[in-house]
């Protein structure tokens, strides 16, 4: 995989607004938010997008929205929204799996 701006804030190449870090994942907020509470939760194995995880990264997966949940909740969040975007035509920008988790705001279905 090339390195993407979040290899980079993996790496503490480039800074981001960390919330939270283990020793899979990291979170840290939204340069551009899309919701009051707009934050990332990334696997720091380079994975490029969701259809390019296997079996091999299942419990990884699971602990990505566990994180997601987590931090939602101390960020005083009960309601939420996840969001995986998986290729170009989905909106993915940034090849490197990321949860976004929005909210402090009503949404509406269907999204965009």
């Amino acid at each position: 995989m090339s390195e993407t701006i979040f290899s980079k804030i993996i790496a503490r190449e480039i800074p981001a607004d960390i919330i939270f870090e283990d020793d899979q994942c990291l979170a840290f907020r939204d340069i551009n938010p899309q919701a009051p509470t707009h934050f990332l939760v990334i696997p720091k194995k380079p994975i490029p997008k969701l259809s390019d995880a296997t079996a091999e990264d299942q419990g990884l997966l699971g602990h990505l929205l566990l994180v997601a949940s987590q931090i939602a909740a101390e960020q005083g969040l009960t309601d939420f929204r996840l969001n995986v975007n998986n290729g170009a035509g989905a909106s993915q920008t940034v090849f490197h799996l990321h949860v976004h988790v929005l909210g402090g705001r009503a949404f509406s279905w269907p999204p965009g």
